[in-house]
């Protein structure tokens, strides 16, 4: 997998170690104009977040979580691949110290640009720290 994300972005880096965690061999591109890769890609404007990835002659725009990537590489459907845009709290990279979570949905981008719902991700209550 190959990763286009600027080097100064901190949560793109706890993305790439969520990846290598998982499986995956990874090369980190670093770029200074991150919308390059993007528009290459044809990922939407309106999906964008802060790194893209490309895998297996897919896509992967954002925080995907690695087990939703291993579907798409698995199932292989005709599609340029998974957004999922902005960066939602819980999300890998994006991961809250109390293990919080707000709900997400990662969506399956087409050929033709259109947009379907791919897998559901449930919020997630965190769990109070101990103060000290």
């Amino acid at each position: 997998m190959s990763v286009h994300r600027h080097p100064s972005c901190g949560c793109c880096g706890g993305w790439v170690e969520h990846m290598r965690h998982a499986g995956f061999s990874v090369r980190v591109n670093n770029v200074q104009d991150v919308m390059a890769p993007k528009q290459r890609l044809g990922v939407p404007a309106s999906q964008a977040s802060c790194h893209t990835t490309e895998v297996g002659g897919y896509v992967v725009e954002g925080h995907v979580p690695a087990s939703d990537i291993l579907k798409l590489l698995r199932d292989k459907p005709r599609a340029r691949g998974l957004v999922l845009p902005g960066m939602p709290l819980g999300s890998p990279g994006m991961e809250a110290p109390d293990g919080s979570a707000q709900a997400y949905t990662v969506q399956l981008l087409g050929l033709d640009g259109s947009l379907r719902d791919f897998s559901h991700h449930p919020a997630r209550t965190g769990k109070p720290q101990p103060t000290r």
